[in-house]
């Protein structure tokens, strides 16, 4: 069912052209298309996936609509207390938890990492993301519920996920270690970055290696093939996707090797809505968002580990624990890639779709 602004026909367009078994063109022909291209225009599958997800009720964090004026003014007086207490109490407390946690983080994993390798290095380092990491949900009055930890990712195996928002990396270290996989950044995270790494074996590329898809991969597998270092974190979609659908996954992390522990992540957007916009907001402008809202409250699903089978190329796994998760976490699946978000449509991609319509219109008997 779509949440958009219309009700589409779901009639694939192989029905549609089967029932075109003439060779004579008529002008009826071609509604089906202008049907399809009126839906893309007014409210197409992708971008809608990039809004926040819509609300049956109204959760008193937001006025979206001017109508919320004039309900009542017994709702207006909930409203404005519903303000002054996440405002003036639940911010304060949380960036107070915040600052502690970031900067027990960087203090911690320095001290640790100044330590040889060793046991009691991996150990120390274990408990210090895990401690920082509770806190850190704790400043965002997380209520997390993990579901089949028999399933838990393991070392040497790669973590995927779905992704909704940056902090999907905190909710999931709240349970477990993790290495992390990313580009280089400035600022505070960058210290952050440079302090973790030294304490445990994340990785971390500058922006002129992330291009290079071969050295990735290359030390992607080094890091696998040591069954002594923490699991991978990947998030293949690549880009933030609102808490309805999983979008197409890039393939590269199903070109490792190793075992694929996927996990599914599904927001509550009742208490507060955890989707990172970045086209709309900047991270400071996010973060004062979620930390403004009543809670964030989730379900993380740890799956059963795959394995690629014999014979499966890397595109054909990835959209395998594609389906997998978006089963599990109640998602709708769509094979679109995020990255048209800010990206046109690849010209293969139109080729591709008219080749099909051309062997279905030879198939039907539709062209003489």
């Amino acid at each position: 069912s779509s949440q958009g602004i219309i009700e589409r026909d779901e009639t694939p367009m192989e029905k549609e052209i089967a029932r075109l078994h003439r060779v004579d063109f008529e002008f009826s022909d071609i509604f089906y298309f202008c049907r399809k291209g009126f839906e893309a225009i007014v409210d197409d599958e992708v971008t809608q996936r990039f809004s926040s997800e819509e609300l049956v009720s109204w959760n008193l964090l937001t006025r979206t609509n001017v109508n919320f004026h004039y309900i009542s003014l017994r709702l207006t007086v909930v409203w404005v207390i519903g303000v002054i207490v996440r405002y003036c109490f639940l911010l304060p407390l949380r960036f107070t938890l915040a600052a502690i946690g970031i900067t027990s983080m960087i203090v911690g994993t320095t001290i640790v990492g100044q330590l040889p390798n060793s046991s009691v290095k991996n150990y120390l380092s274990e408990v210090v993301h895990l401690t920082c990491s509770r806190i850190l949900v704790r400043a965002l009055s997380g209520t997390i519920r993990y579901h089949n930890r028999e399933n838990k990712p393991q070392k040497g195996g790669i973590c995927v996920a779905n992704h909704t928002s940056p902090i999907d990396a905190i909710i999931l270290t709240n349970d477990g270690c993790y290495a992390m996989v990313g580009q280089v950044h400035g600022g505070l995270m960058g210290v952050i970055q440079r302090a973790t790494v030294k304490a445990c074996p994340h990785v971390w590329f500058e922006r002129s290696e992330i291009k290079d898809r071969h050295l990735v991969t290359k030390r992607l597998r080094e890091h696998v093939a040591d069954k002594s270092k923490l699991p991978i974190l990947i998030f293949p979609e690549g880009t933030c996707i609102n808490n309805t659908s999983v979008m197409m996954f890039k393939k590269g992390s199903f070109e490792i090797g190793g075992t694929i522990y996927p996990v599914a992540i599904k927001y509550d957007p009742q208490f507060g809505d955890a989707f990172w916009n970045s086209s709309k907001y900047n991270i400071v402008s996010y973060l004062l968002r979620i930390m403004t809202s009543w809670a964030i409250v989730c379900n993380v699903w740890y799956m059963p580990p795959m394995v690629r089978k014999e014979g499966e190329d890397a595109v054909q796994f990835a959209n395998r624990v594609r389906s997998a998760i978006a089963h599990q976490g109640g998602l709708t699946e769509l094979p679109w890639d995020g990255g048209l978000k800010r990206a046109k449509v690849k010209d293969t991609f139109k080729e591709e779709q008219q080749k099909n319509y051309s062997k279905m219109l030879v198939r039907n008997g539709s062209i003489g």
